[in-house]
C-alpha cells in the first residue's frame, strides 16, 4: 500500500479555536429539527423585552451568530455568513446592539428566572470572579492598563466582574458588571465618558463591591435559590464583601492570602477611657496581655499531623482529586480589633511540593466538614463558564465601545451559554446513545472491549469542560433571505443547531475515554497511549508555569504542551515556535489587507 509523502517539518497544521471548529459527529435530521425548535422556543421566552418585531428578529439573529462556527463572532462576520453582503444589515445590527431601545435588564432578569427553574436548588453556590478583555486602543469603555487574568500580566484591557451559579445539574452565568477604573472618574476622561454613554449617576465601585451588589440583588429578587457564595483571594480579602454576604443571611467560603492574621481565641478588649498616660482613649483596643494575631501560614505549619484529614474533593478525568484538610475556629482581624468568628479551612495538595490554600467561612459551627470540603471544590465552574463563553459564544469577540453595547453583548452571551446548558440537560440520554452508535466497529482488526462511561448524576451535570465544537451553518442554503423578517420566517426549517447537541453535551472526560477506547481497539494490544494537554499559547506568559488548577490536577508537568512546546511538537522541531512566528510575520500584511478590504466593503 502506497504511503502519502511526509509533510515538511516547516508546515504548521493550524487548528482553529473552539468557536471555529467543525462538528465531529453527524446528528439525525429529527435531532437537528428538535434542536432548532428548542432554540426558537427558548428565544420566545424573551420576546417581551422588545418593543418591535425587528428587534426580536435581530436578537435571534445575533444569538444564532454567537452559536455559529465562526472563528471571530463579530457583527460583520455574522452578517456576512448568515445574511450575505448587506452593508445596511451590518449597520442595523450595530444600532440594535448599541443604540436600540429595548429592555436589556429585563432580559437578564428573565435569564435568571430560567436558571433558577432549570438548575436551582437550595444548596446552590454563587461564584464571583473577574475576567479581562484585552484591547488595542483607548476608546473602549473602561479600558486602561491593569492586570489582565486572561493574559497573566498587566495590559491594556477591560475588566468584567461576573457571578455564576453552580448546582448539581449544571452551571450558568447570572449577572455581570463592567469595572470602571478610578482614572475614568477624573476630568481627563469626561469626553470619553459621554462618548461611551456611561450613566451619569454611576459612581466608582471596586470589583468586590460590584460582586456584592450583584449578590445582594440576587438575594432580594429570590428567583435563584442559593446558600453559599465563593470567591478567590482577590475578593475574599475584602471585609466589605464578607460582611455584606453575612448580612444577607448567606454563607461564604472565600480564599484568603497567606499572610492573613487571626486569633485562635477572641482576645480581651480594653474599653475606652483614661489610660495611665496621655489623653483618654475614645475607642476600645486589644488588651496588652492578649497574644498577638498570627498569620494563617504560620498556623498551618504548626498543626499536628492528627489535625489533617485526607478527602476526595471530586472525580477527575485522571482519577479522584484528593487533598488534605484541616479545620479550626478563628477570630478575624478588623482594623486592629477582633472581628467575626469564622471557620479557617486549610486545604493542602499532595505530592513532594504541596501547596496550601486558606479559606474563611461564616458557616455556623455546626456546619459539617464534608460540606465545607464540597464547596471548596466548586471554584472551577466559573472558570469553565468563562472559557466556554469565550471559546463557544464569542464572549470576547465584541467590537462595541459603548457602555450599553458591552452589557447587551454580555447578556446575549449568557443566553447562548444557557441554551447550550439547556440542550445538555435535554439530550443527556440521547447523547449517550449516539456515542455508543459512533464506535467504529467496522474497522479491520476491531476487538470489542467494554468501556463504562457511567458517572454519578452530580459529576455528569458538573463536568469540568464541554467538548469544544462550533455549529455548522450554510448561508447559501439556509440564510439567503434579504431581511431579518424573511430569515426568521425560514428559521423553523434551517439547521440552526446542527451537530451541537451531542458535542456540547460531552465532557472532556468522555471525549478522552472515547478516543482512548478507539485507539486501544485499533492499535496492537499493549501499545502505550499517552494523553497530553496542549494549547498554542501560554495564557500566564511564555516560559511561565501553567497555573490553572483544573488542568494541573489532571496532567503531570511533562504532559503539558504549552506555548512554545506546543508549536515545537506540531512542527516536530525544537525550533517550531520560531518557525511559526517567522511565518506569521511574513504574512501579517495579508491579514491587515484583508481586514482593510472588509472595512472598506461593508463600512464604506
Amino acid at each position: 500500500m502506497s504511503r502519502k509523502p511526509a509533510r515538511s517539518r516547516h508546515h504548521v497544521a493550524r487548528r482553529p479555536p473552539a468557536s471555529g471548529r467543525k462538528p465531529s459527529l453527524k446528528l439525525p435530521t429529527h435531532t437537528i429539527e428538535a434542536s432548532a425548535e428548542a432554540l426558537l422556543g427558548f428565544h420566545r421566552l424573551f420576546q417581551a423585552c422588545f418593543q418591535r418585531r425587528e428587534q426580536r428578529q435581530w436578537s435571534l439573529f445575533y444569538l444564532c451568530g454567537q452559536l455559529s462556527n465562526l472563528e471571530r463572532k463579530t457583527i460583520e462576520a455574522m452578517v456576512l455568513m448568515l445574511h450575505g453582503a448587506k452593508t445596511n444589515a451590518v449597520r442595523d445590527l450595530q444600532r440594535f446592539m448599541s443604540e436600540g431601545h429595548w429592555d436589556q435588564p429585563g432580559m437578564l432578569e428573565q435569564h435568571q428566572r430560567l436558571v433558577g427553574e432549570w438548575l436551582g436548588e437550595p444548596a446552590g453556590v454563587v461564584i464571583a470572579d473577574g475576567s479581562g478583555f484585552p484591547k488595542q486602543g483607548d476608546q473602549s469603555v473602561g479600558v486602561t492598563y491593569q492586570y489582565c487574568g486572561h493574559l497573566g500580566k498587566v495590559a491594556n484591557c477591560q475588566q468584567g466582574v461576573f457571578v455564576v451559579y453552580a448546582g448539581s445539574r449544571g452551571y450558568a452565568f447570572l449577572d455581570e458588571r463592567l469595572y470602571l477604573p478610578e482614572d475614568w472618574f477624573t476630568s481627563a476622561y469626561q469626553a470619553r465618558w459621554q462618548t461611551c454613554r456611561i450613566p451619569e449617576a454611576w459612581s466608582f465601585r471596586s470589583e468586590p463591591e460590584l460582586a456584592l451588589e450583584m449578590i445582594a440583588a440576587l438575594a432580594r429578587r429570590a428567583v435563584i435559590p442559593f446558600q453559599w457564595v465563593t470567591a478567590d483571594e482577590a475578593y475574599g480579602k475584602s471585609p466589605t464583601l464578607c460582611d455584606g454576604i453575612a448580612a444577607l443571611g448567606k454563607w461564604y467560603l472565600v480564599e484568603m492570602p497567606t499572610d492573613t492574621r487571626v486569633w485562635l481565641r477572641t482576645p480581651a478588649l480594653e474599653p475606652p477611657g483614661q489610660g495611665l498616660l496621655g489623653r483618654p482613649r475614645i475607642h476600645p483596643r486589644v488588651a496588652r496581655t492578649a497574644p498577638p494575631p498570627r498569620e494563617v501560614r504560620e498556623l498551618a505549619s504548626g498543626l499536628p499531623k492528627s489535625k489533617w484529614i485526607r478527602r476526595t474533593i471530586k472525580e477527575g478525568s485522571k482519577g479522584p482529586l484528593v487533598a488534605e484538610f484541616a479545620f479550626v475556629r478563628a477570630t478575624t482581624l478588623r482594623d486592629g480589633l477582633p472581628g467575626p468568628r469564622v471557620w479557617l479551612v486549610f486545604r493542602r495538595t499532595l505530592g513532594p511540593e504541596p501547596e496550601t490554600k486558606f479559606y474563611f467561612s461564616n458557616a455556623p459551627s455546626t456546619c459539617s466538614r464534608s460540606e465545607l470540603i464540597r464547596v471548596s471544590g466548586l471554584r472551577w465552574p466559573i472558570e469553565t463558564a468563562l472559557e466556554e463563553g469565550k471559546g463557544e459564544a464569542g464572549m470576547d469577540h465584541y467590537e462595541t465601545r459603548t457602555w450599553p453595547g458591552w452589557h447587551r453583548h454580555m447578556t446575549h452571551t449568557f443566553l447562548a451559554h444557557l441554551f447550550l446548558i439547556h440542550l445538555r440537560l435535554l439530550w443527556q440520554k440521547k447523547s449517550r446513545a449516539d456515542h455508543a452508535a459512533s464506535t467504529p466497529t467496522h474497522r479491520t482488526g476491531y476487538r470489542r472491549r467494554s468501556l463504562s462511561l457511567t458517572r454519578c448524576t452530580r459529576d455528569r451535570a458538573l463536568s469540568t469542560m464541554s467538548q469544544p465544537c462550533g455549529l455548522s451553518l450554510s448561508p447559501q442554503a439556509y440564510f439567503e433571505a434579504a431581511s431579518p423578517t424573511a430569515w426568521a420566517a425560514k428559521a423553523q426549517n434551517v439547521e440552526v443547531i446542527r451537530n451541537v447537541v451531542v458535542i456540547k453535551a460531552r465532557s472532556e472526560k468522555e471525549a478522552i475515554l472515547e478516543q482512548f477506547a478507539i485507539l486501544s481497539n485499533t492499535l496492537p494490544e499493549g501499545t502505550p497511549i499517552r494523553v497530553c494537554f496542549a494549547t498554542a499559547y501560554n495564557r500566564f506568559g511564555e516560559d511561565k508555569p501553567w497555573r490553572q488548577e483544573r488542568v494541573r490536577q489532571f496532567f503531570a508537568p511533562d504532559e503539558l504542551l504549552i506555548g512554545a512546546d506546543f508549536w515545537n511538537f506540531i512542527c516536530q522541531s525544537k525550533n517550531g515556535y520560531t518557525l511559526v512566528i517567522d511565518e506569521y510575520r511574513k504574512n501579517a500584511h495579508l491579514i491587515a489587507e484583508a481586514l482593510e478590504a472588509i472595512r472598506h466593503r461593508y463600512l464604506g
